[in-house]
C-alpha cells in the first residue's frame, strides 16, 4: 500500500495552511479540465500540467473555498429539558438544530492514492464540542448509575472527544472535486456525505461506560515438594499398594479350626464371642502384586495359643466300653426288651 502522505495542516489543532498541497499525474483527466473552465470566470490557459496545478492551487487556497461536507439534526438541550408537544413539528423547531459539517481542502494527491483529503473547520469543530459537553454528555451521564469515579470517567469520556474531532480528516476519491463551485467551495456528491455523518455521530455517540471489575488473584497453594516437612509426613502414612496394611496379630484368624484361643471357651463356638467389627478381611490384592503371603502379616511376637489336648489312645476307651455303654441312657443289655415290642 502506497504511504498516506498528509501536510502538516492536516494534524491535530493546526491552523490552516496559506496554499494548498496539490500533487497532479503527468496525465490531465479530462473532468479535471471542464471542471476548472467551468468555475473560473476569467478564462485561463489550461494547455499543460503546470497550468491546471497552478489554477488548483489557487482556487482552493482561497479563504472562501469551503466545501459543506454534511448536516447533522442534533438536540439543543439534554432530554430533562426538552418540550414536549402533540405536534412534532412544533415539538422540533424549538427543540433542534442543525450543525453543518463544513471542511476545507488540506490535500490533493492525483499520483500515488488519487485522493482529496478534508479537514473540519474551526467553527465546526467548536459546535461539535460544545453539543457533546452541554447535551450528550448529560444525557449520558443520566442514563448511567452512579459509581465513585463517574465524573472523572464523563471528563476523560469528553476529553477523548476533543482530541479525536480535532485529529478527524475526511478522505475520499479525488473524484469529489466534480462537486467543486466558484471560490472554491463545493458539495460532496454520490453519497459520500452520508460517509462523513455516520463518522461523525460514531465520535458523538460513543457511551460512557462504568470501570470493569477488578479482577482478583486467587491464591492457591504451593505444590508440596518431597524435601518440605509435610510432604515427609505424608509419606510416611502412605503404603505402596503391593503390600497389605499391618494388622494386630490377635485380629487374625487361626487357620485352623482345631486350633482355638486362649479366651474363648471350649464349649461356645469360636463365631458366636466374636462382633463384626473384629473380623477383618484382608484387602484384595492387585494382579500386579507380588503372590500372597501370610508370613509378611506378622511382623509381631507369635501368636500365643493354648496346647492341643491330647487325645486317649483306643486302649483307654475299650476299657470303658461294655455291654452298659449305650447312647442317651439306652444300653445293649436291653436289647432284647426293645426288640420284642418291636
Amino acid at each position: 500500500m502506497p504511504p498516506q502522505l498528509l501536510p502538516a495542516s492536516a494534524a491535530a489543532f493546526a491552523p490552516r495552511a496559506s496554499s494548498v498541497n496539490v500533487v497532479l499525474g503527468s496525465k490531465i483527466e479530462p473532468w479535471l479540465t471542464q471542471t476548472l473552465k467551468r468555475i473560473n470566470r476569467v478564462k485561463r490557459p489550461l494547455n499543460s500540467v503546470p497550468q491546471h496545478q497552478r489554477c488548483l492551487t489557487e482556487t482552493l487556497s482561497s479563504t472562501n473555498a469551503i466545501w459543506t461536507l454534511a448536516s447533522l439534526m442534533l438536540p439543543k438541550y439534554p432530554d430533562s429539558e426538552l418540550r414536549t408537544d402533540s405536534n412534532t413539528i412544533v415539538e422540533a423547531i424549538p427543540s433542534y438544530e442543525f450543525i453543518f459539517l463544513e471542511a476545507y481542502i488540506v490535500h490533493v494527491d492525483m499520483v500515488l492514492r488519487n485522493e482529496v483529503a478534508f479537514k473540519l473547520t474551526p467553527d465546526t469543530i467548536e459546535a461539535l464540542i460544545e453539543h457533546h459537553k452541554d447535551v450528550f454528555l448529560i444525557d449520558a451521564k443520566a442514563a448511567s448509575y452512579d459509581w465513585p469515579e463517574k465524573e472523572q470517567h464523563a471528563k476523560k469520556l469528553h476529553d477523548g472527544f476533543v482530541q479525536a474531532i480535532n485529529k478527524y480528516v475526511f478522505r475520499t476519491h479525488v473524484s469529489a472535486l466534480e462537486g467543486l463551485e466558484e471560490e472554491g467551495v463545493g458539495e460532496l456528491l454520490c453519497g459520500r456525505s452520508e460517509e462523513v455523518k455516520n463518522s461523525i455521530m460514531g465520535l458523538l455517540n460513543k457511551p460512557l461506560l462504568p470501570p470493569p471489575p477488578k479482577i482478583v488473584d486467587v491464591i492457591r497453594q504451593p505444590p508440596l515438594l518431597p524435601s518440605s516437612p509435610i510432604g515427609a509426613i505424608w509419606s510416611q502414612t502412605i503404603h505402596s499398594p503391593g503390600v497389605p496394611t499391618p494388622v494386630d496379630s490377635w485380629r487374625v484368624l487361626p487357620s485352623s479350626p482345631a486350633v482355638t484361643s486362649t479366651s474363648v471357651d471350649s464349649n461356645t463356638p469360636i463365631w458366636s464371642s466374636m462382633t463384626m467389627h473384629e473380623i477383618e478381611l484382608p484387602s484384595p490384592i492387585p494382579s500386579y502384586s507380588q503372590p500372597y503371603s501370610s508370613a509378611g502379616m506378622f511382623y509381631s511376637s507369635p501368636m500365643v495359643t493354648s496346647p492341643i489336648p491330647a487325645l486317649p489312645l483306643p486302649s483307654m476307651l475299650a476299657a470303658h466300653c461294655g455291654i452298659n455303654m449305650g447312647y442317651g441312657g439306652f444300653g445293649w443289655d436291653r436289647y432284647q426288651e426293645y426288640a420284642t415290642t418291636m
